[in-house]
This record gives C-alpha cells, structure tokens and sequence, in this order.
C-alpha cells in the first residue's frame, strides 16, 4: 500500500470546468486507496453488531420499554397487554371499526372479541376495494426497540404489502418474543428469509406541507395501533405473618426476677 498523496492536476488556462473536473478524477483514480481493502477480513468491524453485548445483555422488559416510548415518539398508540387479555386489547386497537381486513394467517384467538366485519384477504382484492375497509389488522415479525420501527413480511401473518398502505388505521399485533433493540439484530432475523419482501413501518404515514405543516395519511395508515403482548406478570411472592418465638430462659442463668421490699418502721 502506498502513501496516500492528495495532489491535483493544476488548472491551465484555457481548461474548461469539465476538463478540470474528468482531471481530477483521472488523478484520483491513479492513487491507491488510504484504506485498501482486498479481503473480507480487511473490513473494519467497529459498527454494531448484532451480538454486541448491548443487545445480548439488555433486560426485555427494558427493551419493551424503550419500544414504547419510540412508538408513541412516531404518534402511534400502544396497547400494553398479555396473552390472555390480548382479544380485549386487540378488540379496544379496533374499537369503532365496522369493518376490517386481516391476512388468513392470524391466530384465531385474536378474533374471538372483535365486532368489526371481517374479511380474509385472498389477494385478489383491488386497492379501491382495500380503500373501503375501515381498518387492517395483521401480526409482526420484528420490532426494532431504538427505532420504533415495526417490520413486516409479506406472508400469512404479515400480509401483502397493500395491506398495511391503504385502509386508514393500521393494527400491528406484537408479540415479546419478535422484539429486538437493535437494526443488526433486525437484520439478522429478516435474513432467515433474505428472499421475502419487508414492509418496515415507523409510525403512521405523515408529511408536511409546503407550510410545514404535519399531514398524517398521506401515504399511508393515519392512525397506528400497536398491540404489545408482553409475558404474564409474575405472581407477587406471598408474605406469611412472621411468627415472633417465644423468648425462652436460659437455665443456666442465675438472674431472678426484681422484687420489691416494703419498707418496715
């Protein structure tokens, strides 16, 4: 590897703007690169990975946490629930909604308490058709805790990409086990299926005016409900009344008890 040098062609008169600029170019091209890289293990390694101990080592319930928090940032609505309250939660994410359109995927006990019509998308249903449904429900595959970013694959779970793009409120079942902290670690997961396609959603869609003005719905869902289904809590230890012993004597202790003595004249 060479010494980097940082010489350019000197501008002659004449030389017009072009000619200069294909000259440095041409001089930049000649010069061995600072950093050469010729094999994988030249590439520097110093960006996050998905092992990094921050990832390994963060309590779930913190990373939850953390998703929350970015999820309301991006102005959606989260519902905290467990598994066994998940159908009233889900049921609350849609409550208004007359009708709904759901990927054939989902499981069945998410469906027990909804009063919206449903209907299983085949595919076959047009963008217009979609545009009626008040509201989209599907699960999750990832969920990224720093970014608030909830990501999708296109299958019976997720469902086609149109789905999550054209009725006016969206809602994302999450599971605990789907949530990550970290883009690496996102990244890894998706690359199990490195050939679906991903939907990756941060909040409902929302755009400016020329007067920067905040539009929601422009490209997308205007209202985003995300249903966290978190473990059972677990039961709060029981505290049996501490029985206090009985202080006992000593047999060997000489000590007796004080009495009093009159006083006699």
């Amino acid at each position: 590897m060479s010494e980097w040098t940082d010489a350019r062609p000197a501008r002659t008169p004449g030389m017009t703007a072009k000619e200069e600029i294909l000259a440095r170019v041409r001089a930049a091209l000649a010069v061995p690169r600072r950093d050469e890289v010729t094999e994988s293990g030249d590439v520097p390694r110093t960006y996050q990975r998905a092992d990094d101990k921050q990832e390994i080592r963060t309590a779930p319930t913190k990373v939850r946490g953390v998703l929350v928090q970015r999820l309301e940032d991006c102005a959606a609505t989260v519902h905290r629930t467990t598994a066994a309250a998940a159908p009233a939660a889900i049921a609350a994410a849609l409550g208004g909604a007359r009708s709904a359109v759901v990927p054939s995927g989902l499981p069945a006990a998410w469906l027990t308490q909804l009063d919206a019509s449903l209907v299983v998308d085949d595919g076959a249903t047009t963008s217009h058709e979609l545009d009626a449904f008040d509201a989209v429900l599907t699960g999750c595959h990832t969920a990224i805790a720093l970014t608030g970013t909830l990501v999708l694959r296109s299958d019976d779970r997720g469902g086609r990409r149109a789905l999550s793009l054209v009725p006016d409120r969206h809602v994302v079942v999450v599971e605990s086990e789907q949530v990550v902290l970290g883009v690496p670690k996102a990244i890894e997961r998706m690359g199990q299926d490195a050939a679906a396609a991903w939907t990756m959603i941060s909040g409902p869609s929302a755009t400016r005016n020329i007067e920067f003005e905040r539009v929601e719905g422009m490209h997308g869902p205007r209202r985003l409900e995300v249903v966290l289904i978190e473990p059972e809590p677990e039961p709060a230890p029981t505290t049996a009344a501490a029985s206090v012993p009985e202080a006992t004597q000593d047999p060997s202790s000489t000590a007796a008890p004080a009495r009093t003595q009159e006083k006699t004249s």
